[in-house]
């Protein structure tokens, strides 16, 4: 008997740091990347722009027909506001499964997202980068340029909601192509909103990417804490 208690407890163990390792690797190698953007923006913060941000902005520059820049307008709109932060409570209520856990997860959601903007408001101080020229903004844009805030946001928003739909159908027998249709359309919504930031002309392209590897940083660490600090069926 105690020899299957410990089998067992070994095949339960080995599964989960498998899933702790996985999300910690990509916290690694966005970190990695970040960095390694910052490096690159910090050397030509005062010179010319690295050339895949000048090749994006002036591609962006000759391709903006208005009904185009209007729809990049409505897209970038809901990386911002209120939206992100409802879409974070959303997620928590979708993780939970009975009243209490739905507002635990709500509010943890929540803090989640106001604990990332804070420290990726002080990286975008700390960098200092200017954004483009302001002749070239298609849209109203304040404070500096890396990483830009509505790709981070709207990239968290992606990873909360993924996330809190992963955790809810754990286990499940739920339609799986519902759930990749869902998870492709979270994703391409979050790639629209950081994309329209380019066309727009308010961020350069370097900016956004910042913002994605942070926000799979956080993401990554989210993932990791939730993981070992809540009970997982197997």
């Amino acid at each position: 008997m105690t020899e299957n208690a410990s089998t067992l407890a070994r095949g339960r163990s080995e599964p989960v740091g498998l899933r702790l390792r996985a999300p910690l690797g990509a916290v690694l190698v966005g970190l990695l990347g970040l960095v390694a953007l910052a490096a690159l923006v910090l050397a030509t913060r005062h010179g010319a722009p690295p050339a895949l941000d000048r090749a994006a902005h002036d591609w962006s520059m000759g391709h903006r027909p208005s009904g185009l820049v209007a729809a990049a307008r409505a897209v970038t709109a809901t990386g911002t506001g209120v939206f992100p932060y409802a879409a974070a409570v959303i997620a928590g209520l979708i993780a939970g499964r009975d009243p209490r856990r739905r507002l635990e997860y709500a509010a943890g959601a929540l803090a989640f997202l106001l604990l990332a903007q804070g420290v990726r408001y002080g990286l975008m101080e700390l960098i200092a980068r200017p954004r483009p020229p302001l002749g070239d903004w298609a849209t109203h844009a304040s404070g500096f340029a890396f990483p830009s805030g509505h790709a981070t946001t709207s990239a968290l928003m992606a990873g909360l909601l993924l996330t809190a739909i992963g955790f809810r159908t754990r286990g499940g027998t739920g339609p799986c192509a519902l759930r990749t249709a869902v998870a492709a359309l979270v994703i391409c919504w979050a790639v629209a909103v950081g994309l329209s930031r380019i066309l727009l002309g308010v961020h350069w392209a370097t900016d956004v990417l910042a913002g994605w590897l942070f926000a799979a940083i956080w993401v990554g660490l989210g993932t990791t804490l939730i993981r070992k600090a809540l009970p997982l069926p197997q």
